[in-house]
């Protein structure tokens, strides 16, 4: 280690006081013999030369600790963006001080490089949320929105910082949720529809957080349409059940109870009540095969059944075959000529179902001697195509997209005396969508119907 800068100056301050004896006697003899204009003379050079020493040394000093002051603050403005050099070469004072700076700049890059780090793991955490993450300071500011949220919202994305919730998102629900937390400070939780978001609906947690001068909430929007949707689903379908089920059971309990009360002695009547338990026994025993149906394609786990190449035409003929003697009965005729030979891949006895329920609807809504028309081949695409068309009452063109949902009937009045439980159509999109294939409705009301399924040819 070099030796301290004091000491230099120590060292200067003593070559000054032995320079003044010197100088004392080299004026002393122009002082004695009264010659005082070479005295001051003399006294005059001494002056200069210390005053010239002084100023050399403390011009020499000055500079290099303004270098080295330079050189630190250029250092510090540095961090920590990029480092600059920083010599430990120099005064004794200042090496310590270079040392310690150095340890501080590698301390100080180690921490931001953490914070980077861990903000940008944060972030893309956040990014890639399917949940939508909105956080807002303590003036209803926008700090931190991803793009889960700015899409359920249709906002423009990147959403800048600093703006206002009103220019992100018009919704009165999340502003209401987000006061009352910044104010009470405490977490909420809610679920809402919200109309700016296509009437989704939306599971919200929200918290506070920071300090009071510094104070936000962030709230997070998980979807749960789906969910709400099926909830419904599930009330309506139980609901429906309930009324499926009490009709025939109201029907076979009062015609019971009237033939317990007297009309088995009833010979003209007895016979038509015990008709008429069996037709609605033999409703609710098609309700419960529906439904047993359905509950076995929801789950899957219907019983294991061979799954291979299954020729359409075989199909259609069968099931022609089956709803035959119906037809006969409305005297409606059933052409399948138009059928050409084709395959696809599947359980031919859901793919039989299918059929079934879908001439067994066509001669049921069709009118006395009208026809039913089927037709099946191969498409330009290379896929398989199956239409069944009627001469019936039709489909209003407002119930055409709800003719697949569960107990729906388009006309109640006619379809519960034609014997329908509300669940063939259900059941024949479930089997088509498992078979990796679509179906379509083509009617006009008074003019009949066709439903032409559309399936991946084997």
């Amino acid at each position: 280690m070099r030796e301290p800068q004091v000491g230099k100056f120590l060292g200067a301050w003593c070559l000054l006081m032995l320079s003044l004896p010197i100088a004392i006697l080299w004026i002393r003899p122009d002082f004695e013999s009264g010659q005082s204009f070479a005295t001051l003379g003399k006294l005059a050079v001494v002056l200069a030369a210390v005053s010239a020493c002084g100023l050399a040394l403390t011009y020499a000093v000055m500079r290099r600790y303004s270098t080295l002051t330079a050189q630190f603050a250029e250092f510090i403005g540095a961090l920590p963006a990029q480092e600059k050099d920083l010599p430990i070469e120099g005064p004794a004072e200042t090496q310590n001080l270079s040392r310690g700076m150095l340890a501080m700049a590698e301390r100080v890059r180690v921490v931001v490089e953490q914070a980077n780090t861990e903000a940008s793991r944060r972030e893309t955490i956040l990014a890639c949320m399917a949940e939508g993450v909105l956080a807002v300071d303590s003036q209803m500011k926008v700090i931190f929105c991803n793009d889960a949220f700015a899409q359920a919202f249709s906002t423009r994305i990147p959403v800048t910082e600093g703006r206002t919730l009103y220019e992100v998102v018009r919704e009165p629900l999340l502003r209401d949720i987000l006061q009352r937390v910044l104010s009470s400070r405490t977490p909420e939780t809610d679920r809402f529809q919200l109309p700016s978001a296509d009437g989704r609906w939306f599971e919200a947690r929200s918290l506070p957080f920071g300090q009071k001068n510094r104070s936000g909430a962030v709230i997070v929007l998980h979807d749960v349409t789906d969910i709400q949707r099926q909830e419904q689903m599930r009330k309506d379908f139980v609901a429906d059940v309930s009324h499926e089920l009490r009709t025939p059971l109201a029907a076979i309990r009062g015609y019971a109870e009237t033939l317990l009360d007297g009309a088995l002695d009833d010979e003209a009547n007895r016979r038509r009540f015990v008709e008429i338990i069996l037709s609605q026994s033999i409703r609710l025993n098609n309700i419960a095969s529906d439904l047993l149906v359905l509950s076995e394609l929801d789950s899957g786990k219907e019983a294991p059944m061979q799954s291979g190449h299954i020729s359409v035409l075989e199909v259609v003929q069968s099931a022609i075959n089956t709803v035959l003697p119906a037809a006969g009965l409305r005297n409606v005729d059933i052409d399948g000529s138009d059928c050409q030979e084709c395959a696809v891949v599947g359980v031919r006895f859901r793919l039989e179902q299918v059929m079934v329920n879908l001439l067994d609807n066509a001669v049921k809504f069709n009118r006395p001697e009208g026809n039913v028309t089927v037709a099946c081949g191969y498409t330009d695409k290379g896929k398989v195509r199956i239409c069944v068309s009627d001469t019936g009452i039709g489909i209003p063109s407002g119930d055409i997209a709800r003719v697949f949902e569960r107990f729906y009937r388009v006309d109640k009045a006619r379809s519960r005396p034609a014997g329908g439980t509300g669940l063939g159509l259900s059941i024949v999109k479930e089997v088509v969508d498992r078979m990796g294939g679509t179906i379509a409705v083509e009617s006009q009301l008074g003019r009949g119907s066709k439903f032409i399924i559309t399936l991946p040819a084997a």
